[in-house]
């Protein structure tokens, strides 16, 4: 069996991954979307009301750019921000009632595009990538892999 050329493994990855975010950013710039946007909206749909801050935070951003894409999602007609009832200084962002319905077009989008990257994968293995990529993303953010694991099955 050939050896793996150095760093072949990580060009497969990155390209797999630069392959995905294209697929779905094309898929989601039909219903109006641009790259980044689905991720501030699916965060609002698990808990919606959360300051540009947190959400910055969570999605390991600068606030800058977090504002910058709800204010657009806010012009959109997808958002929109509340002075907090505690912090005056503080905004709180809400989805309206069209973008709780794109929610649905954000999520039938990134399931089209995993069906896509999966095409061909046995459900075995697709829990054994998911397992191996959640094993990468461990060793990236130092978390540890088992409790990571254990989270995957019980999932199953």
């Amino acid at each position: 069996m050939a050896k793996n050329p150095r760093g072949a493994t990580m060009n497969r990855l990155q390209s797999a991954a630069r392959l995905t975010r294209t697929a779905l950013a094309q898929r989601l710039l039909t219903h109006g979307f641009y790259a980044g946007q689905d991720q501030i909206m699916l965060m609002l749909a698990k808990e919606d009301g959360q300051t540009p801050g947190q959400l910055a935070v969570k999605l390991g951003v600068r606030p800058p750019t977090v504002t910058k894409t709800i204010n657009r999602l806010q012009s959109q007609g997808f958002l929109d921000k509340a002075a907090s009832d505690h912090d005056a200084r503080q905004a709180h962002v809400h989805l309206t009632e069209n973008g709780r319905e794109a929610i649905k077009a954000i999520e039938k989008s990134l399931r089209k595009t995993e069906k896509l990257a999966l095409k061909g994968f046995d459900k075995k293995e697709q829990k054994i990538l998911a397992r191996l990529l959640a094993r990468v993303e461990a060793n990236f953010s130092d978390a540890e892999a088992p409790e990571i694991e254990d989270a995957l099955e019980a999932d199953e």
